[in-house]
């Protein structure tokens, strides 16, 4: 498919001060998910959530269930940094290195590791329990058009409804329930925490805490929570609903033929470096109460009014899709579309559903979406379901300024702030450097050493780049939004990740490299057959420094700050550039060394092509990142997926974007499902969560940033509309995309060429 090449400044100079006035009528987006059956596992329920309370609705007929989360409910307590200079360590394993003693460096790498992340915990599980009736005309629906979960049927042939959504403005979970007939249902709550539950009549109270340490569940310990009644963080969780009365430790509803509850949960959460000792009990009652005050339609207006306002900035069509297939509940859409059906409206949902998720799960100011986002029904989730730095966390992000969600991206924003409180002493303690840094992990304590504790594979556990890889964030954030005060708040953080990668930086064959460095999680094969994982020069490191480095210098000239700029236009030239491998790759390692594992999920040197900007679509070194994409095959996981389809779109290959992002929306079984005809691997769960497996949010994320790059790309002062189409999109249309010149825009194409471009200032 054609494109425009690409609009300059110039040309944008002539671009629309608002939106045009007659916009286009556009169709109906497809903007549910629907199910004719209730959910068995987690993986088939849906997600509803605030930005802090999150819930997962199952929509059972007999036992509903709806487990509850607050993203502000971890393990831990604020971070002691280890006063200890371990730098001596660091000289030694780059004298092994010099020494092209690799075995060496991998086992003394161990020296350079420090304490896991904490644990994102779940807050509990609201139960409805309702009479074993005579069940039919199911239907269970997600509306992300505007945050709302339905569940209809008919019970004992009367209509039955519950309704559901959590709302930002009034901070609670918010339940109607409706019956032709007398409603009969118990309401419980039952938490894996510690928890005291009272009962009043019209109100259920649940207090409880989670444990002040904790281990990951690949450590191996006795003992992996460790539990205070007076310490760690605690939580509140109200349930109030006026229509029921307390009877043996549960709410009962008898004989009424609408309900309405709300649950409502504050922690004691205070801030990373503070105790968690904020009053949360009183105002968890207040917020309930206050919800049931307003009733029903006033919180629905009040929530629909603040989410809409965010979800609405984006339209878009990529196709319509039959309507004998739309019809099918989702779950069987997804599995008919991985076997290789064509299902446009699928595919735009699920774009849509990423911006939904995002809304959903990143609006607490310095709590960003972990690894699950907001959702998380274990006590000990997978990697802690904390803050997965080498990919996942940047992920989670991709399509915050892009898909027009620049509010949700301050989570991250503000978060960074915080770890470059901790990541100073990380930097002098560990590396003898200035500035800030942070590892592989991070948890709502915002630590930042690299972890292990001496037995963690050093090509994940001693990668050192999370700070400055994330630093980026902050300018990207500028771009998009010409935020002049946001910029000067965050440039110190910015130049305190620069100075660490030019304090870290050695010197080899007069250029500038690292040293100790890891690709993150992959091992390289030297001639001699070491499988080894410590390395120097590695060509993510050397590309996450030329960005980090070359957003800085640009801040520092937006802001005056003439010599740091100075200074990093001496480091910049001296930086080790790319090399071509030989075989038409990218290399991957200082030598030109073998993967051990020629198709590993990561193509973190490929982070120059996306999410950087160093590595032009048609050029040499673009050749040789498409060669390394293709080596690297298209059966990955489901994060990756989402990353390779931004690579592939970023260097012009709609196709194989296209491809990839089909891949994404593999039909994985629910992880529990033990049928023989469940389907495992990365891709996409039937509630389109991201199946890695087991669930990540990220490859959500990653997708719908794909599909945004598949449709217009930008750079400080261009655009470049329809960069990646691919031909199983031949019309279509997008609204309100943004772009790094600091604008909106409109794009409509048929038959592959563009028929409508409005350009336009982003609304304030």
């Amino acid at each position: 498919m054609k494109s425009l090449v690409p609009l300059t400044a110039a040309l944008l100079l002539c671009a629309c001060q608002a939106p045009p006035q007659q916009a286009v009528q556009l169709p109906p987006q497809p903007l549910f998910l629907h199910y004719d059956q209730p959910a068995t596992y987690f993986e088939e329920a849906l997600p509803l959530g605030n930005g802090r309370l999150g819930a997962m609705v199952y929509g059972g007929t007999v036992q509903e269930r709806i487990s509850l989360n607050d993203i502000t409910l971890w393990t831990g307590e604020p971070e002691q940094p280890v006063q200890e200079d371990r730098t001596p360590v660091l000289v030694q394993v780059r004298e092994a290195l010099e020494a092209e003693n690799y075995r060496l460096a991998d086992k003394l790498q161990l020296g350079l590791q420090g304490h896991y992340s904490q644990n994102y915990q779940p807050l509990g599980t609201l139960w409805l329990r309702f009479p074993a009736d005579s069940i039919s005309d199911y239907r269970r629906e997600l509306n992300i058009g505007e945050a709302t979960a339905r569940v209809t049927y008919r019970r004992n042939a009367h209509a039955f409804t519950e309704e559901y959504f959590v709302s930002a403005p009034d901070s609670a979970l918010v339940i109607r329930i409706t019956s032709e007939a007398p409603i009969e249902a118990r309401i419980g709550l039952e938490s894996l925490l510690p928890i005291e539950i009272s009962v009043a009549d019209g109100e259920l109270c649940a207090d409880g805490y989670a444990a002040y340490f904790s281990y990951p569940t690949y450590v191996k310990v006795a003992e992996r929570f460790l539990y205070d009644p007076g310490r760690g963080i605690h939580f509140r969780t109200v349930v109030r609903c006026p229509q029921a009365v307390a009877e043996e430790g549960q709410l009962m509803i008898s004989g009424v033929r609408e309900a309405l509850l709300v649950v409502t949960n504050q922690t004691s959460f205070n801030g990373f470096d503070a105790l968690p000792d904020r009053p949360y009990q009183e105002s968890s009652q207040r917020q309930a109460a206050s919800a049931i005050d307003k009733g029903w339609e006033l919180l629905k207006e009040a929530h629909t009014k603040d989410y809409r306002g965010y979800f609405d900035r984006v339209q878009i069509s990529l196709g319509q899709t039959a309507d004998s297939i739309k019809a099918l509940p989702t779950d069987r859409q997804l599995l008919r579309y991985a076997d290789g059906e064509a299902n446009p409206e699928l595919e735009a949902l699920y774009f849509q559903y990423g911006r939904y998720l995002l809304i959903s799960s990143s609006r607490t100011p310095g709590v960003p979406a972990n690894l699950q986002g907001l959702w998380n029904e274990s006590i000990r989730p997978p990697w802690s379901s904390n803050y997965t730095t080498n990919i996942n966390l940047e992920e989670n992000y991709w399509a915050a300024e892009s898909t027009a969600l620049p509010e949700m991206h301050e989570s991250l924003l503000g978060f960074l702030h915080q770890t470059a409180v901790n990541g100073e002493a990380t930097a002098r303690d560990y590396y003898g450097a200035g500035g800030w840094c942070l590892g592989h992990n991070s948890d709502i304590w915002a630590m930042t050493c690299p972890v292990g504790m001496g037995e963690g594979d050093p090509c994940w556990a001693n990668w050192n780049m999370g700070g400055a890889w994330l630093a980026t964030h902050l300018w990207e954030h500028w771009l998009f939004t010409r935020d002049r005060k946001a910029l000067e708040r965050d440039y110190p953080v910015l130049k305190g990740a620069a100075v660490f990668c030019m304090d870290f930086l050695v010197e080899k064959d007069g250029e500038l490299i690292t040293s100790p460095s890891t690709s993150p999680e992959n091992q390289y094969v030297t001639p001699r057959g070491y499988v080894g994982e410590t390395a120097y020069g590695t060509t993510s490191d050397l590309a996450i420094i030329r960005e980090c480095l070359t957003d800085a210098q640009e801040a520092a000239n937006e802001l005056g700050d003439n010599d740091f700029a100075r200074q990093i236009g001496e480091v910049l030239p001296r930086l080790r550039g790319y090399h071509i491998g030989a075989r038409g790759n990218l290399q991957e390692w200082y030598h030109d060394w073998a993967d051990d594992d020629p198709h590993h999920r990561h193509q973190s040197h490929l982070i120059g092509v996306y999410p950087g900007h160093q590595i032009a679509a048609g050029s040499p070194l673009g050749a040789a990142a498409l060669k390394t994409l293709e080596e690297r095959g298209f059966k990955t996981t489901g994060w990756s997926c989402g990353w390779r389809v931004n690579l592939y779109a970023r260097l012009g290959d709609g196709e194989n974007a296209y491809r990839m992002y089909r891949r994404l929306l593999r039909y994985v079984s629910p992880d529990r499902y033990k049928g023989r005809d469940a389907r495992r691997g990365g891709g996409t769960y039937p509630n389109l969560l991201d199946a890695h497996s087991p669930f990540q949010i990220d490859g959500n994320f990653g997708g719908c940033a794909g599909v945004a790059e598949m449709l217009l790309q930008s750079s400080a002062d261009s655009i470049t509309p329809l960069p990646a189409l691919p031909s199983a999109w031949p019309e279509g249309y997008v609204k309100g995309l943004r772009t790094r010149t600091g604008q909106c825009v409109d794009l409509s194409w048929k038959d592959g060429e563009v028929t409508e471009l409005n350009v336009y200032n982003r609304p304030e």
